[in-house]
């Protein structure tokens, strides 16, 4: 079946075995060029309903569990990418305000950066999700049909409103507000396309830039990363954030640097500064009182 053009519909439980799903599994990375992550996904899926099925059809038990016992493949953990908050500051201070999509875009990408939102739930704000008022807010619409409120800062809530104003929306309005050329919704796609045009204005006059790729997901971890060297708690940013658990948030620890280089600026050197090089004496690394080398 790996490879060939078959009607999904007419598989039938006995077809479905575990040499197959081997065959399809080694068809997706080596026929279509497929990531192990990606191969993994699929997997998961298959293992999802073997385990429906087990449950529902006892017999098929013995089936599904050998499909069950196909493994996953270990991948590595990427990079997170993300901006520093000056680079976000230079992208979103770039864009002409003067040209048609400019107000747009700003508050678009100042919305992203203030909410850390997935592009999904941004593109799904109407009018009447958000509250402009003080403390100013927004209703999004994650993962599960999930809903949370955003905190606005106010600069973002004057924004919205100018940019609500400028499209003649009313807050009670159940109109999306951010919109195309077209006066329609904008798409994950259209939002890609935006922040990739601001990101290339901005490298003129901000050359770190250049090697960097600015994406939505990158701007949700530059929030996150910004949230967290301000002093904020991980289970706020997991909140923040959507975070169904505070595991997830917990990889922002690992990427930010300059909390580890304020730790190690705290932190006391295990040398003396006395004791240069090129030798290095056993009392440097015995500095207190309590501990003593011991005599051979």
């Amino acid at each position: 079946m790996a490879g060939k053009r078959a009607d999904p519909s007419q598989l039938t439980v006995e077809q479905l075995t575990a040499e197959q799903l081997t065959a399809f599994l080694q068809h997706l990375e080596s026929g279509r060029k497929n990531a192990a992550s990606t191969r993994d996904v699929r997997l998961s899926a298959v293992h999802s309903f073997m385990r429906y099925l087990g449950t529902h059809h006892p017999q098929h038990l013995a089936q599904t569990q050998r499909l069950l016992s196909v493994p996953f493949k270990r991948t590595g953990t990427r990079e997170i990418h993300h901006l520093e908050f000056a680079e976000i500051q230079a992208v979103i201070q770039s864009i002409d305000l003067n040209a048609a999509d400019g107000p747009r875009d700003f508050v678009l990408l100042s919305f992203l950066f203030n909410t850390g939102a997935r592009v999904s739930e941004a593109v799904g704000v109407q009018a009447c999700d958000l509250r402009l008022t003080t403390p100013a807010s927004v209703i999004l619409r994650g993962k599960g049909r999930k809903e949370r409120v955003c905190p606005l800062w106010p600069e973002t809530a004057r924004a919205l409103r100018t940019h609500l104003e400028r499209q003649s929306i009313a807050l009670h309005e159940a109109r999306s507000i951010f919109l195309n050329h077209r006066g329609q919704p904008l798409t994950r796609f259209g939002v890609r396309v935006i922040l990739r045009k601001q990101l290339n204005r901005a490298i003129w006059k901000t050359p770190s830039l250049k090697d960097q790729r600015l994406h939505p997901r990158s701007l949700r971890h530059s929030t996150a990363i910004h949230l967290l060297r301000s002093g904020v708690d991980l289970s706020t940013i997991a909140n923040w954030l959507g975070h169904v658990s505070v595991n997830t948030t917990n990889k922002y620890l690992t990427l930010d640097l300059e909390t580890k280089r304020a730790a190690l600026a705290k932190a006391k050197p295990i040398l003396a500064r006395n004791h240069g090089p090129p030798g290095i004496t056993p009392t440097a690394w015995f500095r207190h009182s309590h501990v003593q080398p011991t005599k051979p």
